[in-house]
């Protein structure tokens, strides 16, 4: 995104791509609850964010000047974690369905906040420019 978009619609810019990979994560561990050993995943969202924002703790945030070059907050997302099972099942599945469905939901109402205040954002500059 480029440098006036991230000053105009702040952190949700880059928040909606993460809540977006994270529901197809989470979409995919719910797809395989009664496979045998799957394992479920998740993303850690808190530290991707902070990557794709150049907050990561004293160091040098990763920026892509040119369209070819690979995205911060995609590669962030990509690094997936194990989640760690609350009851093992006996087939090595680690998907607990009631888990991921509360995540699932809540991620949902994430990915809505910050689209209503990207909305509003640009409902704002509407009015701004015509009257």
């Amino acid at each position: 995104m480029s440098a006036p978009l991230d000053n105009l619609f702040g952190i949700h810019t880059q928040a909606l791509g993460l809540w977006q990979r994270r529901s197809e994560v989470l979409a995919s561990n719910l797809a395989n609850a009664d496979t045998p050993g799957y394992k479920a995943r998740d993303i850690d969202f808190r530290a991707a964010l902070e990557q794709a924002s150049g907050q990561s703790g004293g160091q040098l945030p990763l920026s892509t000047p040119s369209s070819g070059q690979i995205d911060p907050v995609a590669q962030q997302a990509d690094k997936l974690l194990w989640r760690n099972p609350t009851q093992p099942s006996m087939d090595g599945n680690t998907v607990d369905e009631q888990t991921e469905q509360a995540n699932f939901a809540a991620n949902g109402v994430h990915y809505q906040a910050s689209l209503a205040f990207i909305t509003a954002q640009i409902r704002m500059l509407r009015t701004a420019i015509t009257g």
